[in-house]
């Protein structure tokens, strides 16, 4: 289906309300776009974070624990043995 938006004055762009109803965009959500060949990609912001997450937890693979407590206990290691020296 083929929608329509209009450009208004400052650069806005009005979605249709339905598209804004399918996307569930609301008033005052963070819209990002993308240039993607000769269009664009309209996301919420929270969209392109769960893309971001599971870009990165395929990149890191299956992990059990937790990276967090891994990071801590690395820097707690560097630490001790820098008070060994």
């Amino acid at each position: 289906m083929t929608h329509h938006a209009k450009v208004i004055k400052g650069g806005k762009i009005v979605i249709p309300a339905e598209l804004r109803r399918e996307f569930g965009f609301k008033d005052g959500d963070t819209l990002v776009l993308e240039r993607e060949g000769n269009g664009l990609v309209i996301k919420t912001y929270e969209q392109v974070i769960r893309e971001v997450q599971a870009a990165v937890r395929k990149a890191i693979g299956p992990y059990n624990g937790s990276i967090v407590d891994e990071f801590i206990a690395e820097q707690r290691a560097e630490a001790a043995a820098e008070d060994r020296r």
